[in-house]
């Protein structure tokens, strides 16, 4: 049986069709955006045109979409099936015990550098309590659920750096097991570009946000393969860069039980210069060109699969299908406004095949930056998803 029709079975056997009140408000789009499609393909028409009509048929036209995006950025290699992970320092901080890690995330040995949080046995909870399954308590296996939080640097997000973006501090203080991690060593953010590492000769070399994915789906598995953890409740966030980073993530490996993408920009658009895509960091590396950073123009064009991608009408709302029937939430702001609805609508109209309801979000701040509000409404999501793998009760 897929991993679709098992995550199926177990989402209908839950009573979630009414979120919480705290939550429930960003499922709904406003009405003005109700229904409203915008110019998108739909992803529920395969590319021969025609219909998607059962769930087994989605189950093919996912299959297909995930073929296509693979093969414009490029195939994986294996993954890790036991991501070491070398334990450097440890503090105890709060109620969490903070251990500075490496981990093993790529081929020949490739590690990046992290903070793992783990709630400290002997200390509670602290803030909104975590929902542990009645025959689970803290000090037995598989006790808690799990988030990777990716940013440009792993110290952000366990409290030590901007402001605002310490969703792994914040997670952690709730109950959670969190994995920080920052831009492998090997990454190039800076002129001149290359792929994230260098692969046999021969071989079709990722598109760096293909490989950061790829990069997060093996620190899924070592999250996964740890004692406190429950493999089936793992999620992933990440702010701007590292949004762009949580989505790929999540969209392209499905054991992430759900996602929160803080203002990315969910969506192809030439107009926004911050949802820079077309960057060779990003989707536009080419081994032939190396492009000028800004937006494409007549003497900039684009570059590598994004330029094939926009040339075929392709967009990331497609990548969103893929999430379904799991739950995301898009952290929207400057990037990512309310009309951004014209996007997520088309995965509604995905779980509205497979009979889920309530599994897209999004909230709106006018600001790229993350607010208070914007983040207790993240942690809250994460609460709600992954604070109980029963949640037949009432909430």
């Amino acid at each position: 049986m897929s991993l679709l029709f098992c995550t199926l079975a177990l989402l209908s056997s839950v009573s979630i069709d009414q979120p919480p009140e705290a939550i429930r408000s960003f499922f709904a789009p406003p009405p003005v955006y109700a229904n409203d499609y915008g110019a998108y393909r739909s992803p529920l028409r395969f590319d021969d045109g025609s219909l998607v009509n059962t769930p087994e048929a989605w189950q093919r036209r996912r299959t297909e979409i995930l073929a296509i995006w693979r093969g414009l950025m490029g195939e994986w290699p294996p993954l890790i099936a036991k991501p070491k992970i070398r334990y450097i320092e440890q503090t105890k901080r709060e109620n969490f015990i903070q251990h500075k890690v490496t981990v093993e995330i790529a081929p020949n040995d490739q590690v990046v550098d992290g903070y793992l949080l783990i709630p400290d046995k002997q200390a509670g909870p602290t803030g909104a309590q975590i929902r542990i399954p009645q025959s689970a308590i803290p000090n037995e296996p598989g006790a808690f659920a799990a988030v990777l939080v990716v940013y440009y640097d792993a110290e952000a997000g366990v409290g030590l750096g901007r402001e605002l973006r310490d969703f792994g501090l914040q997670l952690a203080r709730r109950g959670f097991v969190v994995l920080s991690i920052g831009t492998p060593a090997f990454a190039s953010l800076k002129a001149p570009y290359k792929p994230l590492w260098d692969g046999p000769a021969g071989q079709a070399q990722l598109q760096p946000l293909s490989a950061l994915a790829y990069v997060a789906a093996n620190c899924h598995t070592a999250l996964a393969n740890l004692p406190q953890v429950d493999p089936e409740r793992i999620g992933v966030v990440g702010h701007s860069y590292g949004g762009k980073w949580a989505m790929f993530a999540s969209c392209l490996y499905e054991k992430f039980a759900c996602a929160v993408w803080s203002d990315p920009g969910i969506v192809f658009d030439e107009t926004r210069p911050n949802i820079n895509y077309w960057e060779p960091w990003y989707l536009g590396w080419d081994a032939d060109v190396q492009r000028e950073r800004g937006v494409p123009s007549d003497t900039n064009p684009r570059t590598g699969p994004y330029h094939e991608m926009i040339a075929r009408g392709r967009d990331l709302h497609e990548l969103h299908a893929l999430m379904a029937p799991r739950p995301f939430l898009v952290s929207g702001g400057a990037e990512d406004p309310p009309n951004r609805w014209q996007a997520l609508n088309h995965t509604i109209a995905v779980n509205d095949l497979l009979g889920t309801k309530n599994r897209v979000a999004m909230t709106n701040r006018p600001t790229h930056s993350p607010t208070e509000e914007s983040n207790i409404q993240i942690y809250t999501f994460f609460e709600y998803w992954l604070g109980s793998t029963s949640r037949s009760g009432a909430d």
